[in-house]
């Protein structure tokens, strides 16, 4: 049986916070963590590293369908493929959690910061952290980075995996049967853990197949 969640107040007195999600599984804890708070928040979906465009398509619906149910405000943000494929030039063969990683979350991230600026947002953070395969201090770097043009704004660094948030996004995951994404995203993520699994003797990826099940 997962911790209660402990109640959240956002960094300087903010009144809103604009909120990065990668996807549903993800996010799910997240926001309702944020709701049972009484926080006010917004996603922001910008994810041009996830490849092929069914897969983001994919992710973006269940983030969106989450979202309607809680009615919670939505921003899609472009899917610039071809931008994300020049600033990873040359780093097609990076591990993960390399460089290219760092790349990818400094992309995501300045481009949240942006809208942030624009739309009157001066607390930013994001869904990411939360899974165990991300290293949350490259995050949280890449983050706070993000918003240092911005003197007022701030990335909230909060540890969304600790009190049970890990198990919760489990629990929340099986409970609205969200798709069940087998890579972190990318092209070279998803070539590199077929890779693996074919190593391994093991079917490889297929695209919209998997889903969590209660």
């Amino acid at each position: 049986m997962t911790t209660m969640r402990e109640q959240l107040t956002l960094p300087a007195n903010a009144d809103k916070l604009l909120l990065h999600s990668c996807c549903a599984p993800c996010s799910g804890e997240v926001m309702e963590a944020l709701q049972e708070s009484g926080v006010n928040y917004t996603i922001f979906f910008y994810n041009p590293n996830i490849h092929p465009k069914r897969e983001y398509l994919i992710r973006k619906e269940e983030n969106i369908r989450f979202a309607k149910k809680h009615n919670i405000p939505f921003v899609d943000a472009d899917y610039d493929t071809d931008n994300w494929f020049d600033r990873a030039k040359g780093m097609e063969q990076e591990p993960e959690r390399g460089i290219r990683c760092t790349m990818c979350f400094d992309m995501r991230f300045e481009r949240t910061a942006l809208y942030a600026a624009e739309n009157g947002f001066s607390v930013i953070s994001s869904s990411l952290g939360i899974s165990r395969w991300k290293n949350m201090q490259q995050i949280n770097d890449c983050g706070t980075r993000a918003v240092a043009p911005y003197p007022n704004m701030v990335y909230w660094e909060y540890n969304w995996r600790k009190k049970g948030g890990s198990a919760r996004m489990i629990e929340i995951s099986k409970r609205e049967q969200f798709y069940q994404q087998e890579y972190c995203g990318c092209i070279y993520s998803l070539r590199d853990t077929n890779k693996h699994r074919k190593s391994q003797g093991r079917d490889l990826i297929k695209i919209g197949v998997q889903y969590y099940t209660p």
